[in-house]
């Protein structure tokens, strides 16, 4: 008798051992169908096909569960590879794992993949999953298993079992005639694999290094039903539409050239975006009553050595000498505010010490990692670092919290995502003051009334933090802000203040950051707004168009009260057709466009169309003055 506890408190009974599909299909077929994988006594993932012999508590996972999807997106992998080795049986298949959105399988052959491969690949997978065939999990001995794979001529397999831990089981799945390591779980038949779609070719080194084989990844997308997967494909097109790279040529924003790799190319447009967020966060410095300061781009190799840059992070650093010392650009600004701390005798009194810098900052990430605005190897952080006690943390966190807020939703984000990372297994300090700043932490979210969740052992070496992550119109996560406690770099480097017993303590560093990288936060308003930014962002913020050019002198008059109240404007008075004008003011996605014709002069007034071709009518100059005086106070 073997009695099985579910997660409502159900318990069912059986005569003997059992499968997990066979328990599925007892509560009901309609469960059977759609079950993936299951769990026993709350551990890991296994196969359906795992048998139960004694009293457990059993959960199943479905399609439906995020698990589940995981399960059906590493299954969907490895039909990537079964049918890529159906078509080309010289290919060798390596590893495929499951990423966001998706998988990709690597593998080694001897041409370059072509999309028509990527099509043919795609239909056999689909061949492959209308015959429904059984997935078998077995385990190997390790011997058996590399002198199998080296048998077909996949040494890759072999290499990968060579490195398994001697104590770890070696498994492999069949399906078919294909037979593929793998911890698991799968799901138990090919045609539970119904909604996938190969999105793309990408070169990818053996293990991640330059030293090895470069290979082939192939990537992809699978979803639980064929409507999921149709409504993320639209979503990949509409964020392909607002890909800000694409935006940055067309509405003339900046560039990248080989010359200066990761690093880019304002143009007068793209400059006016990113001054309007600078001082916006400038603007945040002050009320938030931080100091702004500027320190060195480049500091003494000694000085990294004691902030434990120079042992920790010498590979991304941009180092030079001259007169016989070595030098590092800086990565990160904080070495440099513990400086300017250090510059005088601090008293107790003074804080908490706040610094912020717009401070330029150079990484020298792998030249396969720069991606856009989002990944560079220059830019430029809203970075501030504040010098307190241990009793002023809470405060401090629960003031920037309620800012970083408000900021948010000036840029059009509302929802918020929170994440309280904690203590790591290998960290400084004691841990009654891990258990203060964590506490610090913890009620600083509840008093803001933030919803968050413990990311346990995740916070650095040095302190907890907090991750401050938003989601866009297409609903994508970003990580942008963060409040980060440090114990370790003010001691390191010195830092210390008078006490109110005229004794010398070492405070507590906070670093913090609002967008973190300017040149990626505007890469992520850019795609939020697909370019049509709100009127407080926008390079241009009124197009002029006449008809004719007899309305050219009434027009310039409009131009010169716009420009005096302060508003950013462009006129097009070429002797074109308006529908042209209109076209071209609209390509450059301008919110507001004055049409003035012999009526418009004729009246003392302008025609006004909003961005999307919205036609507002006629308005007198003071009347669409107030109207974007409104915009801006309220950020659309």
């Amino acid at each position: 008798m073997v009695e099985v506890s579910l997660p409502d408190g159900a318990k069912i009974e059986f005569d003997q051992s059992v499968s997990l599909f066979s328990i599925a299909e007892t509560i009901s077929k309609g469960l059977a169908k759609k079950v993936i994988a299951g769990k026993i006594n709350g551990g890991e993932l296994v196969d359906l096909s795992t048998v139960i012999s004694q009293n457990c508590s059993v959960e199943l996972v479905t399609d439906q569960d995020p698990e589940g999807l995981e399960v059906i997106r590493h299954s969907t992998a490895h039909l990537l590879a079964y049918a890529a080795k159906s078509l080309f049986p010289n290919i060798q298949v390596t590893i495929g794992p499951v990423i966001e959105n998706g998988f990709y399988y690597d593998f080694s052959f001897n041409r370059p993949f072509v999309p028509e491969d990527l099509r043919a690949i795609e239909k056999k997978m689909r061949e492959l999953s209308k015959k429904n065939e059984r997935v078998f999990r077995e385990e190997w001995s390790r011997e058996d298993a590399i002198n199998f794979f080296k048998s077909i001529g996949e040494i890759y397999k072999a290499k990968i079992i060579s490195d398994i831990p001697v104590d770890q089981t070696i498994t492999l799945y069949r399906e078919g005639d294909f037979v593929d390591l793998c911890r698991g779980p799968h799901v138990p038949s090919t045609g539970k694999l119904k909604a996938f779609k190969l999105t793309k070719i990408a070169g990818a080194y053996w293990k991640g290094d330059s030293k090895n084989e470069m290979l082939q990844r192939i990537y992809g997308t699978a979803w639980p039903t064929k409507d999921q997967l149709e409504e993320y494909l639209a979503r990949v097109r509409e964020a392909e539409k607002r890909d800000h790279r694409k935006l940055g040529k067309s509405l003339d924003l900046f560039h990248f050239q080989d010359q200066a790799p990761g690093m880019v190319f304002w143009h007068p447009d793209g400059s006016v975006i990113w001054y309007e967020v600078e001082n916006y966060l400038r603007k945040i410095y002050r009320e938030s009553g931080f100091s702004e300061v500027r320190c060195p781009l480049m500091l003494d190799k000694s000085l990294w050595e004691k902030s434990g840059h120079w042992e920790h992070y010498n590979d991304y650093m941009f180092t030079t000498s001259s007169e016989n010392r070595e030098y590092a650009v800086k990565p990160m600004n904080c070495p440099g505010h513990v400086q300017i701390f250090n510059s005088d005798l601090r008293s107790y009194k003074e804080l908490p010490l706040r610094y912020g810098e717009f401070g330029s900052c150079h990484r020298n990430e792998p030249s396969g990692a720069l991606h856009g605005l989002f990944r560079l190897r220059n830019f430029t952080q809203d970075d501030g670092h504040i010098f307190c006690t241990e009793d002023q943390i809470q405060s401090e966190v629960y003031n920037f919290s309620r800012k970083l807020k408000s900021v948010y939703s000036d840029f059009g984000f509302e929802n918020i995502i929170y994440k309280l990372s904690t203590r790591p297994k290998d960290r400084v300090g004691d841990d009654s003051v891990w258990d203060k700043s964590e506490k610090a932490l913890s009620d600083a979210l509840d008093e803001v009334g933030a919803t968050w969740e413990v990311l346990p052992g995740e916070g650095a070496f040095y302190g907890p933090k907090i991750e401050y992550s938003l989601k866009d119109s297409l609903g994508r996560v970003w990580q942008c802000g963060t409040i980060q406690i440090d114990f370790n770099m003010p001691k390191q480097l010195g830092a210390e203040y008078v006490t109110e017993d005229n004794n010398r303590e070492t405070p507590v560093m906070l670093h913090r950051a609002i967008v973190g990288s300017l040149e990626r936060f505007i890469g992520i308003l850019i795609e939020n707004f697909g370019g049509a930014f709100p009127l407080w962002l926008s390079p241009t913020q009124v197009g002029i168009a006449t008809i004719t050019k007899s309305q050219d002198q009434y027009a310039k008059k409009i131009l010169d009260h716009i420009k005096e109240a302060g508003f950013r404007v462009k006129e097009d008075l070429r002797n074109e057709k308006i529908s042209y004008k209109i076209r071209e003011f609209s390509l450059l996605k301008v919110p507001y466009l004055l049409i003035i014709g012999k009526e418009e002069v004729e009246s003392n007034s302008v025609s006004v169309r909003a961005r999307g071709n919205m036609d507002l009518g006629k308005m007198s100059i003071g009347e669409f003055l107030g109207k974007l005086h409104k915009d801006l106070e309220t950020k659309v």
